[in-house]
């Protein structure tokens, strides 16, 4: 013991006891009867816990100092008087015990558990305990108290003033400059110093005074133990104090109600289903950042980082706030007016946040959650589409069976394409169809063991998927002619998009190639799609007819408006047979194909042929405009002698743009352009290669047509274009059309600023306007019924992509006709097509 400390009356069975205390710090005493002991004169720097719902009898204790005292249990007590006990606990849980009542302290709280009656005619001395009832029981502060923390001595000091009746405020602070560490701090009576006096001349209600300088405080230090230590301790107030039945409006009252009320939510709650909450604590930032990322991963929304508080001492982060990807809204650039395409429009001042602050324990808390969004969350499909979320995105990898954002269930489209053709089970083991078998050989020669290969592999995908639908045609040898597939994901395709189909035959111009021969066509993001496949190894009127025939059986007998072909006698024969009521043209884009094939020695030495050849076929949409570009292209390269461009040229009316305006197209020429389907497959479709490298490869193509149309249903949802003005009907374009329909319709009615009505002729409720671009002679006419408000042009976009031209958009203009008439928007071309 420490020389300071008065003499202590050494007693045999004191000497016990030292012993027990040097072998534990905590010296237990359970006696199992009546215990009798020594009186202590003095018992220093001890914790005493005495457990007992009790009558106590206490001897004299004294100088007990630093001591806490808590009193917990159901039994009467009889302790003996304990002396010479130095930096020792003592807890003593027996049966009958006669001990002092003593007031409980739990940490800095003080509580009892139980009924007390208390019956001590000797106070305890020098010990900091004020009992004012049974359940308001507290520790004293006092100089040289000490503290594990900083936060410890707060909530002391806190319990303590809500139940003298004043709120304390947190003052001064005093930080190391090494590492930021808190070296002193200061608490004060929340009614300390006096406002500072402004000038509040124009202020109509003035706020109440509450501060009237009182000294009353307590200060604390850090030790060399890191433990704090109380160093200065006011008590004296020069204002009342509140009744107890006004302490709970007390600012710090409030805020431990408030922490008391989360803390006892998260013991109730511990595992919150994932959900932030208010006072959820963190070991780091990474961990609340990851944390509310995962949350908002399953709710649909992205999260970006925004502001962060850091020290300006250690740079340590003090608070940090998460908020979902559309907060705020873009800044106004004056570089905006020189870009062509913007990007999209991703703000809209979404609320949703977390905000997390640093703790004295070097842990993060939840100091603020808002749960709230101000836009549509993204479907679980499409989640992994989140620039947060891209990492599970990447190691779950895309599912190449997987039914996008039409939200159709595979079981769903199964159950449609059975209703279709008939029961699923009955495919799966007769996909041959001996009704329609050629009266002849197969024309082109089949591997061997490749008809066998082509089984198995299509038996295999049928019995993982069963709306997955095969069929073979078989030839006069029992030989297989032509096989045709389909797959749910196709036939959901084709039920939105299947008004324009392209039947794809480019690998004709392979000798050396497989027959492969896909129906092609466009979604709503100007993006192939693929309806069904085919391996044809014979292309007589009969394999033809069998083809689409199947086809149709497979799309519960819908026929598309226009089909697009190569123009072979064969196919066009086939056609008039089965799809009398389709309109069919030849594809331009397999004649541009064929071009390349015939042309191909007028590359060599010539950069700009193609370039014209290119033009002629796909650029000019005027009778007119095409055959005079067509002749300059004869007469610059010498061309006129050609047979070839000779004989298609005789047959322009079937392929030429200009001549089909009056025929829906979908515009799909341009979408074979971008993407390049079929030759990109001509590798894997050599009769010298394996049938099933190619089965492989394709699916990896269709794989990825499937994700990128996800990626659009996304950026659809999640991007808004930009628009060139505060235009209303630009405005209802943008919520109704997908974004690449916008952009194209955007661009028509910026044209449309430029054209000037020359000349109007009316006729009852019939217009005709007489149209044209500011400074060009090319004009067109546009009529316009006032009754049904119908509007055409002689330029026939509309009837031909399905969306108005500029002309057509000046005159309803002109009529102050500012939103677009549902009739003219095309169902295809919405972000609902799929709907």
């Amino acid at each position: 013991m420490d020389s300071s400390e008065p003499d202590i009356t050494s007693h045999p069975q004191e000497e016990d006891i030292e012993n027990e205390r040097q072998a534990s710090p905590a010296l237990v005493i359970d006696p199992g009867k009546d215990s009798q002991g020594p009186k202590a004169s003095l018992v220093e720097q001890n914790q005493v816990v005495i457990g007992g719902d009790c009558d106590c009898q206490s001897p004299n204790v004294s100088s007990v100092d630093k001591s806490q005292v808590v009193i917990d249990s159901e039994h009467d007590s009889q302790t003996p008087s304990v002396s010479s006990v130095d930096k020792s606990q003592e807890e003593i849980d027996g049966e009958d015990c006669q001990t002092p009542k003593v007031s409980s302290v739990n940490e800095f709280e003080m509580g009892i558990i139980g009924g007390l009656e208390s019956q001590s005619p000797n106070p305890l001395s020098g010990v900091s305990v004020i009992v004012k009832s049974e359940d308001d029981m507290y520790v004293i502060p006092k100089v040289g108290m000490e503290f594990e923390s900083e936060d410890d001595a707060y909530k002391c000091y806190s319990r303590y003033a809500v139940l003298e009746g004043f709120s304390i405020r947190k003052d001064f602070v005093n930080k190391s400059r090494i590492n930021g560490a808190v070296v002193s701090r200061r608490y004060t009576c929340y009614r300390q110093g006096y406002r500072p006096n402004k000038h509040y001349v124009n202020v109509r209600k003035s706020r109440q005074e509450t501060r009237t300088g009182c000294l009353a405080h307590m200060t604390i230090a850090r030790q060399p133990n890191s433990k704090f230590r109380v160093t200065h301790f006011e008590t004296t107030h020069n204002h009342e104090l509140v009744t107890p039945s006004t302490a709970h409006m007390l600012p710090s009252q409030k805020r431990l109600n408030f922490f008391q009320a989360i803390a006892d939510d998260i013991a109730n709650h511990p595992g919150m289903d994932g959900v932030p909450k208010l006072g959820m604590c963190f070991d780091s930032e990474d961990h609340a950042y990851e944390f509310y990322n995962t949350y908002a991963g399953r709710v649909g929304f992205s999260v970006r980082k925004d502001y962060v508080n850091r020290s300006k001492i250690d740079g340590v982060v003090a608070s940090r706030r998460f908020t979902c990807f559309r907060e705020g809204f873009r800044q106004k650039d004056k570089r905006d007016l020189n870009v062509k395409r913007p990007r999209k429009e991703t703000r809209i001042g979404c609320l949703a946040q977390l905000v997390i602050s640093r703790q004295p324990d070097g842990k993060y808390r939840v100091t603020h959650f808002e749960e709230k969004h101000n836009h549509e969350l993204v479907a679980a499909c499409r989640v992994r589409m989140l620039r947060s979320q891209k990492r599970l995105a990447v190691a779950q990898g895309v599912d190449g069976n997987l039914v996008d954002g039409s939200e159709i269930q595979p079981g769903l489209a199964s159950e449609l394409l059975c209703k279709t053709i008939g029961d699923c089970k009955n495919l799966a083991y007769d996909p041959v169809d001996y009704k329609s078998k050629l009266p002849s050989r197969h024309m082109r020669e089949i591997g061997e063991g490749e008809a066998d290969r082509i089984r198995l592999y299509f038996q295999s995908k049928h019995l993982k998927n069963p709306s997955f639908f095969y069929a073979i045609q078989l030839d006069a040898d029992d030989q297989i002619a032509n096989v045709f597939w389909v797959d749910a994901k196709m036939v959901v395709d084709y039920s939105d998009f299947g008004d324009v189909v392209c039947f794809d035959t480019t690998c004709r111009l392979y000798k050396d190639c497989r027959l492969f021969a896909p129906f092609i066509g466009v979604n709503h993001h100007k993006q192939m799609v693929i309806f069904g496949a085919a391996l044809l190894y014979d292309e007589t009127v009969e394999s033809f007819k069998w083809l689409f025939q199947t086809f149709v059986e497979a799309m519960s007998g819908k026929k598309p408006k226009t089909i697009l072909t190569d123009g072979d006698a064969a196919m066009t024969e086939a056609i008039d047979s089965v799809f009398p009521e389709t309109h069919h043209r030849m594809c331009v884009w397999h004649v541009y194909q064929n071009a390349l094939r015939q042309l191909g020695h007028m590359f060599v030495g010539s950069g700009s042929f193609s370039n014209d050849l290119s033009s002629c076929f796909f650029d000019h949409e005027e009778e007119e405009d095409f055959i005079n570009a067509w002749k300059a292209m004869l007469d610059v390269y010498g061309l006129w002698e050609n047979e070839w461009l000779h004989e298609i040229f005789e047959c322009r009316e079937k392929w030429a743009v200009a001549y089909g305006r009056h025929n829906f197209c979908a515009d799909i020429r341009s979408s074979q352009l971008r993407e390049n389907f079929t030759p990109n497959l001509k590798k894997y479709l050599k009769f010298d290669s394996d049938v099933l490298p190619f089965f492989k490869h394709l699916g990896k193509v269709l794989n990825d047509w499937h994700y990128k149309e996800l990626e659009a249903n996304y950026d659809m949802g999640q991007h808004m274009p930009r628009l060139m003005g505060d235009v209303i009907l630009l405005k209802q374009a943008r919520d109704i059309y997908t974004p690449k329909m916008f952009e194209w319709f955007q661009l028509e009615y910026e044209t449309c600023l430029n054209i000037v009505v020359n000349q109007c002729t009316e006729n009852g409720s019939l217009s005709e306007y007489k149209v044209s671009i500011y400074g060009q002679l090319q004009e067109y006419t546009v009529t316009f019924n006032s009754v049904d408000e119908n509007v055409a042009c002689n330029c026939m976009k509309f009837e031909s992509v399905g969306i108005l031209c500029s002309h057509a958009l000046k005159v309803l203009d002109y009529r102050n006709l500012k939103l677009l008439p549902t009739k003219y928007i095309l169902k295809r071309w919405t972000k609902d097509a799929r709907v």
